[in-house]
């Protein structure tokens, strides 16, 4: 999977490790969500290789298009990757293994995300956008699920981080679907939620309506599902 083939349009952050959690990324990839970031810092290393081939095999069977991504354990990703599970890449953070050594292990053909959240940190991965595929910047506002320590970006941040990257940029912290269509007009390429679908009664629902809000301001046309 290369970079001309991500849709970032609806991104998915898991929360929780039970089945529920597995039955709403399926739900979700099954919907048009382009990628579903399994995010799971509780578990053990066993259990999160686990997991991760849980939920890849849920979400293939759900829509084989969806891309899966493994927060920040490249060694994880890679195990999975090597049975031969639907994974494509990883998402890192600052004290994560570098960019770099991720791509050398994973390979050209895998998804390497990177989280920023500032103008600074935005231009300081730029260096290494050779070997990113795209940003994840926030938080767009507080959120219970990730303290990062940054300042909360609100709509008028977007506008300056995309115009400083050449790597397709995706709005997460808090994001509610009420959100996407403003959102969609700050030029990122996506919005990434995490309770908001996760948590929903119908992930579904929520992340069409994220694919159709995108369209509504000249994105892309929202897949059929």
């Amino acid at each position: 999977m290369t970079r001309r083939e991500l849709d970032l349009r609806c991104y998915v952050v898991t929360s929780g490790v039970g089945e529920e959690t597995v039955t709403a990324a399926a739900k979700a990839a099954a919907a048009g969500a382009g990628i579903i970031q399994v995010r799971a810092k509780t578990l053990s290393t066993r259990d999160l290789l686990a997991f991760v081939l849980r939920v890849a095999e849920a979400v293939t069977e759900a829509n084989p298009a969806t891309c899966l991504v493994v927060d920040d354990r490249v060694d994880v990703a890679l195990a999975a990757m090597n049975r031969g599970a639907a994974v494509h890449g990883v998402h890192l953070g600052e004290t994560d293994l570098p960019v770099r050594d991720a791509r050398l292990m994973l390979g050209p053909e895998a998804v390497v995300g990177f989280t920023t959240g500032s103008l600074a940190l935005v231009r300081a991965a730029q260096r290494d956008a050779d070997v990113i595929d795209y940003l994840g910047a926030g938080p767009f506002r507080p959120t219970p699920t990730k303290d990062s320590g940054r300042v909360p970006l609100g709509v008028a941040g977007y506008p300056e981080l995309v115009k400083a990257s050449s790597l397709p940029i995706v709005a997460i912290g808090d994001v509610t679907p009420a959100d996407v269509a403003v959102l969609s007009r700050t030029g990122v390429a996506g919005v990434a939620m995490v309770r908001a679908i996760m948590a929903a009664a119908d992930p579904g629902a929520v992340v069409r309506g994220v694919l159709t809000d995108f369209a509504s301001v000249g994105g892309r046309e929202p897949d059929d599902a």
